[in-house]
């Protein structure tokens, strides 16, 4: 069942391995928070892996910390060599998961990539979106959180 809004973050235990630093929802206390799942195999996703970066380059300094989570939606994106070259590809610098066996996306009761849960700083869910505009529609919701 998928996140309803105020739930607290979930922690991101569960990871099969993590790419830039490790990090749990302790870590993240305090600040914004904004979980981004993908896939090697999804076109959309690397459509919006620019603004990913943009927010993640851009709202650091405004308290706000990214989190990506690779989520499998296939047997080849298991793949951790192909992991490893999107993550480089792409240019991802935050901590990112690689969540092969689906833990942390169960714990968030996600099944979509792209997708994106954006937490407030006492770790409460403020926006969910997923699919095409999913990046489109996390903007507002960026946007009244830092207003």
């Amino acid at each position: 069942m998928p996140m309803r809004i105020g739930t607290v973050m979930p922690d991101l235990t569960g990871a099969t391995e993590w790419r830039n630093g490790a990090v749990t929802a302790d870590d993240l206390r305090n600040r914004i928070v904004l979980v981004h799942f993908w896939a090697v195999s999804c076109g959309i996703c690397s459509e919006q892996m620019p603004k990913v970066n943009e927010w993640r380059d851009t709202l650091a300094e405004k308290g706000v910390s990214v989190v990506s989570i690779h989520m499998p939606r296939y047997e080849a994106d298991t793949n951790l060599a192909d992991v490893d070259a999107a993550i480089a590809k792409y240019g991802l610098t935050q901590p990112c998961a690689i969540d092969n066996q689906h833990a942390i996306a169960d714990a968030f009761g996600n099944e979509f990539v792209p997708a994106f849960y954006l937490f407030d700083a006492e770790g409460k869910l403020k926006s969910f979106s997923a699919g095409e505009h999913a990046a489109r529609l996390v903007q507002p919701a960026l946007d009244r959180l830092l207003g």
